[in-house]
């Protein structure tokens, strides 16, 4: 199944605040469900983000294709709904690019937004499952964060399409999935995708990973990004940073995966970024929190970035 589309004039997603135990398709008619789904993480993920928010301009353009001020309204709200990912605010103003021509021409245009991220999705399976064979050796022990699978993109996913990749090739040694507080998109979303593929894997709490791959348990961390900057800054779930010392420490890769669609070259480092902080309810009832959704990983902590066109060896001083 693709994790979002265009069907039959709606938007159709898997909604992913029901997994593991439910796959539930919702379908969404206007820009007001369509944000509720984005903000609530019915629909996330950085490739989906974007696909998400061109669909949302959209729909918006049936809407208000005769009332510019709604439109320009609507298009604000949707590039907005959430501040870190670039993909979101990128597809959604490319979309919105094509509104002089008309509501369908939007529709054609987030289409093929839609289909270029399954494609890059192919190429970034292949490229990364490359790149762990030659850093790692045969059958390499894996450690992801967060969630980067299909349900993440529209199929395949990202960093986790590269550990299905490997499992296809049989040359898969083993899978840690952290379990990535306060959401659980590791336990819960990476897990259930993982078994959907007849992929055996264990989950981990966060804290463990450093501690696993100090005692020699993981061969590289491979993750996904919300965006990554011109220096190579990598923004992702929070919990990143953490993995990225501790594959440091313990010597080993620390990879990156993610589309050109992420790169995000008009923004020079992380500290230029916008970290959402999601509240404390996520992460207790019973008195106040701290609770960023994002972290910011230093670029010289990163061995290297994969995307659908390329590797960026960062370790070699190379710069997206």
């Amino acid at each position: 199944m693709r994790t979002i589309d265009w069907v039959n004039g709606a938007v159709e997603i898997i909604d992913q605040t029901a997994l593991p135990g439910e796959l539930r398709v919702l379908r969404l008619h206007t820009v007001g469900e369509l944000i509720a789904a984005i903000q609530s993480l019915a629909v996330r993920g950085a490739p989906a983000l974007g696909v998400a928010g061109a669909f949302g301009v959209a729909l918006a353009a049936r809407v208000h294709h005769d009332d510019p001020v709604a439109l320009e309204v609507a298009v604000r709200k949707i590039e907005t709904a959430r501040p870190t990912a670039v993909n979101l605010a990128r597809g959604a103003l490319r979309a919105a690019r094509l509104l002089p021509l008309g509501p369908d021409a939007v529709l054609i245009e987030a289409c093929v937004i839609r289909d270029e991220e399954i494609v890059a999705s192919q190429a970034m399976a292949a490229i990364g499952a490359d790149l762990v064979t030659e850093l790692c050796g045969p059958r390499p022990r894996l450690l992801t964060h967060c969630n980067t699978g299909g349900l993440a993109a529209v199929t395949i996913g990202t960093a986790l399409g590269v550990v299905g990749e490997l499992h296809r090739r049989g040359g898969l040694g083993s899978v840690i999935a952290s379990e990535t507080r306060p959401l659980l998109q590791g336990a819960r979303l990476t897990s259930w995708e993982l078994n959907q593929w007849g992929v055996e894997h264990r989950v981990a709490v966060d804290s463990a990973g450093p501690f696993l791959m100090a005692r020699g348990e993981i061969d590289a961390v491979i993750l996904g990004a919300d965006r990554i900057c011109a220096n190579g800054d990598v923004i992702n779930k929070i919990g990143t940073y953490s993995h990225a010392l501790g594959a440091r420490r313990a010597g080993i890769p620390f990879l990156v995966v993610a589309p050109e669609s992420t790169v995000d070259l008009d923004t020079p480092g992380g500290d230029q970024v916008e970290i959402e902080d999601r509240g404390a309810a996520e992460v207790t009832a019973y008195g106040d929190a701290v609770n960023p959704a994002f972290d910011i990983t230093p670029h010289d902590l990163v061995t290297a970035i994969v995307t659908d066109r390329r590797v960026i060896r960062l370790d070699h001083g190379e710069k997206p």
